[in-house]
């Protein structure tokens, strides 16, 4: 049974940083490339960032490129979002999920970004 865990959200000022982590169990993590999504209430989710599945390759969207880091450890099955110089506007769940049509997604973790 494949399970995707992620962490790290939570409440933070503008300006501030916050790491996310993905926990994938139930699958060859090494195999997969992996995404990081969001999706903020009353709107679409958004794609934020790509991984390789060997951490070569990275691809970011425009509204975090410079802010955000994509990163993975193989050896734990964990996938990272570095997110720093937040904005209010990346107020959303995030959730991380391989590059994959299977239906496999987590629970997510909420962004909160407020003064």
């Amino acid at each position: 049974q494949v399970r995707l865990v992620e962490s790290g959200g939570g409440l933070v000022q503008p300006g501030g940083s916050l790491r996310l982590s993905c926990q994938v169990s139930g699958l060859t993590f090494r195999m997969y490339d992996m995404i990081w999504y969001r999706q903020a209430p009353g709107k679409e989710r958004e794609l934020v960032a790509t991984i390789g599945n060997q951490g070569h390759r990275t691809t970011y969207a425009d509204s975090v490129k410079g802010r955000f880091t994509i990163s993975r450890d193989n050896a734990n099955n964990t996938a990272y979002l570095q997110m720093n110089s937040l904005k209010p506007e990346d107020t959303a769940t995030y959730y991380c999920k391989p590059r994959t049509s299977d239906p496999w997604w987590g629970q997510g973790t909420q962004v909160t970004v407020a003064s």
